[in-house]
């Protein structure tokens, strides 16, 4: 039987033989492997060596009260305990509720209630889990005040609005979505973006930087562990596919995973079952799955870097961000909304860029996309005049082309030199004044853009692009 109870492990530490044997019986009824026992030692005994879901507990046992599970509970991967408690045992309740209880049930009771006692014991166990993945690397992204299309994303919205429309229309089960683009394009917004906006908006999103991911730690982190699974495993785990359950997962970077990793995820999206590590037994999970990739995945498919069977079940809903040098005066207006945003957080009102920014960002080629645009605007906010925003890579006024040209040098250009008639390539053009600029400075790539009138990050973009021809 599936359902919250289906599959689980649950253990019942009860005194009264007729009371533990009716639990028993209505808690295999409902799908789940129960374990019956009447003392403390023995419950202890349990819970140390059974990879137990949940514990239900009464406080007066023949050998010593049942509050002293809690502690054992916790220490074997925050194990879910109810306590059961008789009439009157209001105190009780809540000195087990300090201790580290997830709720209390007050004999006599319906077993009927035990179901909905341990669906909110399971949903505080997930909450505890998520708070501590948000304080990991892998889980942190900057917050967004909003997603940005543009002109250029018309219809890319228009996409993302329909796949909406769908997961309203099934609202459960729902398809994964991939999206691909260069680091910095916004993929983790739009993630964001859709499950806000989407039909599980009221429950979790998990986002996974699968990159940050240590490789002998992927498989435990998305999908738990049981006590003594490895070397390490001192305490059972839920796993971040457990969590999220119920809501979205977002695994960025997702060619990053192993293979073998990769094989557990086509599983849980086809299957919605995962199978914790050290564990024979499966969890049925639902979740809706958003992957990002800053690689082409139907290219590493085709290179053997990827499973190809996953990638065709990702490619079902997929999407391909452009790059911001691609979008046209979407840089500047995404630069204006950008502004607006970082202005509030640090209180500026009158927060604007010069004219000559202005021009900047839109003729630069902004290699790191949005993430780039948004470092340079926050940087000139905290370090420059926020009333007239210049970003702190761009060339100093004296050394612009516009103003060179009008100096004591007068104009750079040898008056004598014509354009060959065979044709010029000024993308070589570029890289030679680049190297030039860079000798000239003795390898001090700063000093150099300065020389040359670009962003010290314009270079670096340029010699890793030569790079990758080469």
């Amino acid at each position: 039987m599936s359902g919250l109870l289906g599959g689980r492990e649950i253990l019942v530490v009860e005194d009264e033989v007729l009371l533990r044997k009716r639990l028993a019986a209505y808690l295999e009824s409902q799908g789940a492997a129960c374990t019956a026992v009447g003392t403390l030692a023995e419950g202890r005994n349990a819970l140390e060596n059974l990879p137990l879901d949940y514990v239900l507990a009464d406080v007066n046992l023949p050998d010593g009260l049942g509050l002293d599970l809690i502690e054992v509970a916790i220490e074997q991967g925050d194990i879910p305990i109810v306590i059961m408690t008789a009439d009157g045992g209001v105190k009780v309740a809540v000195e087990a509720m300090k201790r580290g209880a997830s709720d209390y049930l007050a004999k006599p009771f319906d077993p009927q209630e035990v179901p909905l006692v341990l669906g909110r014991a399971e949903s505080g166990r997930r909450q505890r889990r998520l708070k501590r993945h948000r304080n990991l690397p892998a889980g942190s992204v900057s917050s967004d005040e909003g997603l940005f299309f543009g002109e250029s994303l018309d219809v890319f919205r228009g996409q993302l609005q329909k796949v909406i429309e769908a997961d309203r229309r099934l609202s459960d089960k729902l398809p994964p979505v991939l999206i691909e683009g260069e680091t910095g394009t916004g993929k983790t917004s739009v993630a964001r973006w859709l499950h806000a906006n989407g039909s599980r908006s009221d429950k979790e999103l998990v986002v996974v930087n699968c990159a940050a991911l240590p490789e002998q730690l992927a498989e435990s982190e998305l999908f738990g562990h049981e006590k003594g699974a490895f070397t390490d495993a001192k305490q059972a785990r839920i796993g971040l596919f457990e969590a999220a359950d119920g809501g979205t997962l977002f695994l960025d970077e997702i060619a990053s995973l192993s293979p073998g990793l990769q094989a557990k995820v086509l599983t849980a999206i086809e299957e919605g079952r995962i199978r914790k590590v050290g564990s024979s037994k499966q969890i049925e999970v639902n979740v809706r799955l958003i992957a990002a990739s800053n690689r082409s995945l139907k290219e590493l498919a085709e290179q053997g870097d990827f499973r190809e069977d996953l990638y065709h079940r990702l490619n079902l809903l997929s999407f391909v961000i452009p790059p911001l040098r691609e979008r046209g005066d979407d840089a500047l207006r995404m630069a204006e909304h950008l502004l607006v945003n970082l202005a509030r957080k640090y209180g500026y009102k009158d927060a604007a860029f010069s004219e000559r920014c202005r021009r900047w960002i839109a003729n630069y080629d902004w290699p790191g996309n949005v993430r780039e645009l948004e470092h340079e605007i926050e940087r000139a906010l905290v370090l420059g005049d926020p009333r007239s925003l210049e970003f702190l890579g761009m060339p100093s006024v004296s050394s612009s082309s516009e103003e060179v040209s009008g100096s004591e040098g007068g104009d750079w250009l040898n008056p004598a030199w014509e354009l060959p008639e065979e044709g010029f390539s000024l993308e070589r053009a570029i890289d030679r004044l680049i190297d030039l600029a860079i000798e000239e400075c003795d390898g001090n790539v700063s000093k150099a853009a300065r020389r040359v009138g670009v962003a010290r990050d314009y270079i670096r973009y340029r010699k890793g692009k030569r790079g990758k021809k080469d």
